[in-house]
């Protein structure tokens, strides 16, 4: 049987802040100045790993998506645009409807599922791409996670998982500066005890059964107020890829 990973007082953070996904000078500001950056990195290594020009008509055409974790859908909508069939996935009952009249707002059509990544593994559930952004910090058990979301790849998949590294600068940019100082997200929204190491999240992929390929860093730039990718500095966000045998 499944391990159910999901930690009821995390969902119940997010399930409180649902109906603000999209505003973004609300709670969930930060991740709407993140997600150029974000989608940079995914659409650049989706495009890599299948052979994909990004310039062309729906690039990522024929390609199953799942993003878990989808809150109201930034992420979901983008692939959706670029021609992936997406299944967008949330703990949170209450981030789903907001996902879904979003979505038939913008005239597309993805199908999201309150559900979680080991119920969806052990229905059977497989996809060619697994976004896992900014979720594995939340779970209550990273490598039973980690390992539902290598079962819910095709061989030959593709997972990109972002999280927070631990350590000081981390504390003083993600909970001191984001939730304390600048007040984008609500105290307590982020435990820098659950915070993972990049050389954790290497090890904990690797036990799960994939293999990485790739990691980047996220860095905040707060002289042009704008996020970028760094091949150095993992010092605080990070993202990276990793491929099913």
């Amino acid at each position: 049987m499944a391990v159910d990973t999901v930690d009821p007082a995390e969902v119940a953070k997010f399930e409180a802040m649902a109906a603000e996904w999209w505003d973004p000078a609300g709670k969930f500001k930060p991740l709407h100045m993140l997600n150029p950056c974000r989608l940079d990195y995914i659409t650049r290594q989706i495009a890599a790993e299948f052979g994909r020009d990004l310039a062309g008509g729906l690039p990522f055409k024929g390609l199953r998506l799942l993003d878990i974790g989808c809150g109201g859908g930034l992420l979901s909508e983008p692939m959706a645009r670029l021609g992936a069939e997406v299944v967008g996935a949330d703990a949170a009952a209450r981030n789903i409807p907001v996902a879904q009249v979003h979505a038939e707002q913008s005239g597309l059509v993805i199908d999201y599922r309150h559900t979680t990544a080991e119920a969806l593994a052990a229905a059977g559930e497989r996809f060619d791409v697994v976004l896992n952004m900014e979720v594995v910090e939340h779970v209550a058990d990273p490598q039973a996670y980690l390992t539902a979301c290598q079962e819910l790849l095709k061989p030959g998949g593709l997972m990109i998982c972002s999280t927070l590294n631990r350590n000081p600068k981390s504390f003083m940019m993600a909970i001191v500066g984001a939730e304390w100082v600048m007040r984008w997200l609500p105290k307590g929204t982020h435990d820098w005890a659950k915070f993972i190491t990049p050389d954790e999240l290497y090890t904990l992929i690797g036990k799960a059964g994939l293999r990485p390929v790739d990691r980047k860093g996220m860095v905040f730039n707060p002289v042009s107020w704008s996020w970028s990718l760094s091949d150095r500095d993992l010092s605080c966000n990070y993202v990276t890829a990793s491929v099913k045998a």
